[in-house]
């Protein structure tokens, strides 16, 4: 397998974990239980096997939620952060994890697939509406606002 190939490949995959993720991310919001528990969950009622990128968007967003919704609050125009569709805040939580600790992943990259993941999942204009809550969270990032 050439190097091409690979790269695609892992691209691929990492596209269908963070998709997994915002299962999982979105499910969090309806349960009173940590990650680990809705992993058990999924690997014994569905038999889903759980991907590592998944588990550590996963868990890193349960670690990390409250600087992810502060940033993403920091950075919605005219709107709070109960108002946004539940599928969209799910999004920018992935993404917001991605910005601020997955190395591996360019900024663009991140902001790009959210907002892919926004026209699959979320409602009509909820891909613009992520792709510029992200862009100032981004910029901020590029200040040193970490």
């Amino acid at each position: 397998m050439s190097d091409s190939e690979k790269r695609s490949k892992k691209i691929e995959e990492r596209k269908r974990q963070r998709e997994a993720a915002l299962g999982f991310v979105f499910e969090s919001m309806f349960r009173d239980d940590g990650a680990d528990e809705a992993f058990m969950d999924a690997a014994g009622a569905r038999g889903e096997e759980i991907g590592d990128y998944t588990r550590s968007l996963v868990t890193g967003i349960e670690k990390n939620l409250t600087q992810i919704d502060s940033l993403i609050e920091a950075n919605l125009k005219g709107w709070k952060k109960n108002r946004i569709s539940k599928v969209s805040l799910t999004i920018l939580r992935i993404s917001v994890y991605e910005l601020l600790f997955v190395e591996d992943v360019p900024t663009s990259v991140s902001i790009n697939e959210a907002v892919e993941l926004a026209k699959t999942y979320a409602g009509e204009g909820d891909g613009a509406f992520v792709n510029g809550v992200l862009g100032g969270v981004a910029k901020g990032l590029k200040k040193g606002d970490k």
